[in-house]
């Protein structure tokens, strides 16, 4: 059994949908980031970084329990684990794993900041053109990078579906949230829409907190702003 510590958020949806595809057992553990879960001790004994995904797969290498955070890492993780969703041939094996570094290092952290700065900080009283300007601009040259890549292919590496083309869908699938019109990246639209129809990519988590949590991401109050965001050098 995999116990994993989750929020609706892009990263977090990336393990569901990745134990999902792979048919491994899993147990959610709901962590409610804008409640501060994230700084509970019990929690940072699994991911001292404080953030969601995590998991602790209770049947781990040699039968021991491996706690493990990073998305990216527990994607490649539960990829070896299963033998699939990675490819074996060296060179689509490590292509694969090139792109769930762009993803985790560019598409994310990009549209993150995009949204933060053009929804969620002036919503705080934090209007700031130059931010929003900057982050604007990367995250539509990102798209057009994966754009570029999907001119000719269907997937992202290779013939078949592996944790690159999870890694990614997620942020795509919220393209609208950080600034992006998927209608202006056509090989992405195809792409997002071809992997949006996995039974997988469907999955919802059977608890009404996820509704509420979708619910409040557009409309965090003052508290939970502090929470997540802890602006002007508040400390944890």
């Amino acid at each position: 059994m995999i116990d994993l510590y989750y929020y609706t958020s892009p990263n977090a949806r990336k393990i569901l949908i990745a134990l999902e595809e792979l048919g491994l057992e899993y147990n959610i553990k709901w962590t409610d980031i804008t409640a501060g879960d994230q700084f509970a001790e019990e929690y940072v004994e699994v991911n001292p970084n404080s953030k969601v995904p995590a998991i602790v797969d209770c049947d781990g290498p040699d039968g021991r329990p491996l706690p493990l955070f990073e998305s990216g890492a527990i994607l490649i993780y539960l990829a070896e684990k299963t033998g699939k969703l990675l490819p074996a041939d060296p060179v689509l094996r490590y292509e694969t794993i090139a792109w769930v570094f762009w993803q985790v290092a560019n598409q994310g952290p990009m549209a993150g900041q995009a949204a933060h700065f053009s929804t969620y900080a002036p919503k705080a009283g934090h209007d700031i053109p130059y931010a929003r300007g900057r982050y604007a601009n990367e995250i539509n040259r990102v798209y057009k990078v994966l754009d570029d890549h999907l001119e000719d292919r269907e997937y992202i590496v290779g013939d078949s579906y592996t944790i690159a083309d999870i890694a990614s869908f997620t942020w795509t699938r919220v393209a609208k949230g950080h600034g992006i019109a998927l209608g202006d990246y056509p090989n992405v639209a195809r792409w997002s829409a071809l992997i949006a129809e996995r039974p997988a990519a469907k999955v919802k988590v059977n608890d009404a907190r996820e509704a509420q949590a979708m619910h409040d991401n557009k409309n965090y109050s003052k508290e939970q702003f502090q929470t997540l965001f802890r602006p002007e050098g508040q400390s944890v």
